[in-house]
């Protein structure tokens, strides 16, 4: 893996090497590839919350919490939904507080568990969340656009390689 590729110097620049700037000449691609992982990452997800933001005036987090309940219409355990989105207990109760004062979820005890409480979006979380999730995927294709459909059905291959290695 050539230092200087084309994409390389065009992104020097354009002075939006990012996390690329990190890497020496002399650095294995392995480190590259790593950097320029987590360039494009970096670069897609800000340009994903800026959007959204600037769309809907919501955080990401908050995007993603409600995307997890979109997905189970019958709503989930707050310690399912913590495991999910991979954060805390108490910041899934701090965005269900906010969520449930805005009206777009709902708190309702567990059949099973007197302890738990199942959250589940409301008619107005869910048609918030549509419109949303359409912005999102049109912001994704453009995003990605750049790669032709062959490029992003191999490039899912390879990662879901790497993620089964990591895994094992």
């Amino acid at each position: 893996m050539k230092q200087n590729d084309a994409s390389h110097a065009l992104l020097s620049d354009a002075q939006e090497l990012g996390h690329e700037a990190r890497a020496g000449t002399g650095d294995h691609a392995v480190l590259k590839l790593w950097l320029r992982m987590l360039a494009s990452t970096t670069q897609i997800e800000a340009e994903i919350r800026k959007r959204l933001r600037e769309n809907f005036d919501i955080s990401l987090a908050r995007f993603d919490y409600m995307a997890q309940l979109f997905r189970y219409r019958e709503g989930l355990k707050m310690r399912v939904l913590s495991r999910y989105l991979m954060v805390t207990g108490g910041n899934v109760t701090g965005l269900t507080d906010e969520l449930e004062r805005e009206g777009v979820v709902q708190r309702s005890p567990s059949p099973e568990d007197r302890r738990a409480w199942i959250v589940s979006l409301t008619p107005k979380g869910r048609r918030s969340f549509e419109a949303m999730a359409k912005a999102h995927e049109e912001w994704l294709l453009e995003l990605f656009a750049g790669l032709d459909e062959k490029a992003v059905q191999q490039l899912y291959a390879q990662l879901g390689a790497l993620r089964v290695h990591l895994v094992s």
